[in-house]
């Protein structure tokens, strides 16, 4: 790989290498051709759900729903498929269903699509 161009990775950005191949975000990655795993850092009892930052190392959401009960993952998970505009069926935890740290796996959809949609709505706040 050559040089890279762009101002780098902060806030979600694209790369565009000197190859014309764009590189995202590490925390957002396709694992099936048509399925991408999001890295998140949960933030569960704010006011209202927001994205409040985008990075390499994970897209953080604020969850306007408590720790308890299954119910800030029923809210992070129903956040994320709007934001997405996916259906609520197309998105799971895979992994971290009892910490901040989680692993969202998205079906049915392809890596652009996802950055474009998390990128619009952190740019968006």
């Amino acid at each position: 790989m050559g040089p890279k161009k762009g101002k780098g990775k902060e806030r979600g950005e694209l790369i565009e290498c000197s190859g014309g191949e764009t590189k995202y975000p590490a925390c957002i990655r396709a694992v099936t051709p048509s399925s991408v795993a999001i890295t998140i850092h949960a933030k569960p009892g704010s006011k209202l759900a927001s994205i409040t930052d985008f990075n390499d190392e994970a897209l953080s959401v604020q969850i306007d729903a408590p720790a308890k009960d299954g119910e800030a993952n029923a809210a992070l998970l129903h956040f994320i498929s709007s934001v997405l505009g996916v259906k609520r069926r197309q998105v799971s935890i895979g992994s971290g269903s009892k910490s901040r740290g989680k692993l969202v796996l998205v079906e049915e959809v392809t890596l652009q699509s996802v950055f474009d949609a998390l990128d619009k709505d952190f740019k968006a706040r």
